[in-house]
């Protein structure tokens, strides 16, 4: 039997269709907390430090205003996500506040997020291990396939052992952080390393010998230039919300689980951005370093354990990797589930759960992008684009996602008023407004730098083909999943 509403199509499918895609609960507070924390936290180890190309301050300010951004959206993910304990998190928000082509742009959004994210980590991932290893550029495909089957894998066998792999893996990234922190703190030099940026005569920032440089050298272009760097320092936080179904109770766990995770993060992030460039080679040193957690060490250890320390960044990268693909499978199986995927995809195992066709299909794609680029522009090229564009396009498409995430916040307060709310944001509509503001302004950013344009256009094009896709014939193919009736019974069900 189908039915029509808002320009789709919806079959009524029998018990059987959901039986075949029913996901197991586990997960609580503390899972939820190394989800969160796990999903971001190899941005503490690298990427966020090109920042400092702008100046210590720029990067600071830059971290501050981020900050707020991602307070208010997890607020807002703390009310909404219990209240719609859906496993398609942000698509089921948006389906809920703007229909269902809201919902299916927001879900476009995250899942070019989830797929490519992994794709970067992976390929880091395997940078460090071809130090480790002594091996050439040659092998590294054989290390992304390697790390892909590794991670992939560990996610098929049930949540469970997800779980566990999480929190082991974040509890050991933080670790290394703590431990850097503590060893930094009676050796930092904060004027001397982090103040090490000028401007020159001809406008251009350099290296000033000894320190004691100005905060802003580049102004305040230079705040709005590193925002999309201090993203690095949260993206992925908002992955929570998916494992709603996995959640013994959802209504108490989640808003908890997002929130401390949050802070958690907060206080690593600004240790980070402090110690990190307080410690030679500083500022102007790292803000080109592929990982300046390692040169941090360095400059507390000295060169010589410089290889071994490799496995520290390998730490941080697997705890994002392994929280990251997680999200990828539970994205892709939620739109499967309403049918704006192929259904198939959805189907889960019989025993263990696990959306394993879902896991398989983000993380082909992703190393399917990256092996194309790869052999098609050759290994310096190719790598230069994994490493940079398809970041780049994941960080550009989570900003769509937290401007419509904010926007269903704001609707679904106003037009959805009476539904249950287990929490409530103190910070209300101000709060989710606080996002979407530096979100857009983040985005505006993005569009006016030259390194960001190809990664836009390209996400412009996905997002064309995909809305095609659903125009075309998506749109007639829609199952009345828990995400889509709870829109359409406006909370009642």
């Amino acid at each position: 039997m189908t039915q029509s509403y808002q320009g789709v199509v919806y079959e009524k499918v029998g018990d059987d269709y959901f039986a075949k895609r029913r996901l197991a609960r586990y997960a609580g507070v503390f899972s939820l907390w190394a989800l969160g924390v796990g999903a971001v936290i190899s941005g503490h180890f690298s990427g966020w430090n090109l920042g400092l190309a702008y100046g210590w301050g720029a990067m600071f300010v830059a971290t501050i205003i981020v900050t707020v951004m991602y307070v208010g959206l997890a607020f807002s993910l703390a009310e909404m996500s219990p209240a719609m304990p859906h496993a398609g998190g942000a698509y089921s928000f948006a389906r809920s506040a703007m229909g269902p082509w809201g919902g299916f742009v927001t879900g476009i959004a995250q899942t070019i997020e989830y797929v490519l994210t992994p794709a970067v980590v992976v390929f880091f991932i395997g940078l460090y291990l071809g130090a480790v290893m002594e091996t050439g550029p040659e092998h590294q495909p054989l290390y992304w396939l390697a790390v892909y089957a590794v991670f992939v894998a560990a996610n098929m066998f049930g949540v469970e052992l997800s779980f566990r792999l999480t929190a082991l893996v974040t509890l050991i990234a933080l670790g290394c952080l703590l431990f850097f922190f503590l060893l930094a703190l009676p050796n930092f030099d904060f004027a001397q390393w982090a103040l090490n940026i000028d401007t020159g005569p001809d406008g251009v920032l350099v290296y000033l010998p000894g320190g004691g440089g100005p905060r802003f050298p580049a102004g305040v272009d230079g705040v709005l230039a590193a925002l999309p760097f201090a993203v690095w320092l949260y993206l992925a936080i908002e992955q929570v919300p998916l494992a709603a179904e996995e959640t013994r109770d959802p209504r108490s766990d989640l808003p908890i689980g997002i929130l401390l995770g949050t802070l958690t993060l907060i206080v690593s992030a600004f240790a980070v951005v402090v110690l990190n460039a307080s410690l030679a080679p500083g500022s102007f040193g790292l803000k080109g370093s592929g990982g300046p957690l390692l040169d941090g060490y360095r400059a507390l250890f000295g060169p010589d354990i410089a290889q071994n320390l490799a496995w520290v960044a390998i730490a941080g990268l697997a705890a994002t990797l392994h929280a990251v693909i997680y999200a990828c499978g539970r994205q892709i199986f939620a739109l499967s589930r309403a049918g704006y995927y192929p259904r198939g995809l959805s189907l889960t195992h019989r025993t263990s759960h696990a959306p394993q066709i879902a896991l398989l299909t983000g993380a082909g794609i992703g190393l399917g992008v990256m092996l194309v680029l790869w052999f098609a522009y050759g290994p310096q090229k190719g790598a230069a684009l994994i490493g940079g564009a398809l970041l780049n396009m994941a960080v550009f498409a989570a900003m769509i996602s937290y401007v419509l995430q904010a926007v269903s916040f704001i609707l679904l307060r106003i037009n959805m008023p009476l539904i249950e709310r287990p929490f409530r944001s103190p910070l209300g509509i101000p709060g989710a407004a606080m996002t979407l503001v530096i979100a857009l302004l983040t985005l505006y950013v993005q569009g006016r730098s030259p390194e960001f344009l190809e990664p836009m256009l390209l996400v412009g094009a996905t997002y064309v083909l995909m809305l095609l896709y659903f125009a075309v014939y998506g749109r007639t193919q829609l199952v009345l999943s828990p995400e889509e009736e709870f829109a359409i019974s406006e909370g009642r069900t």
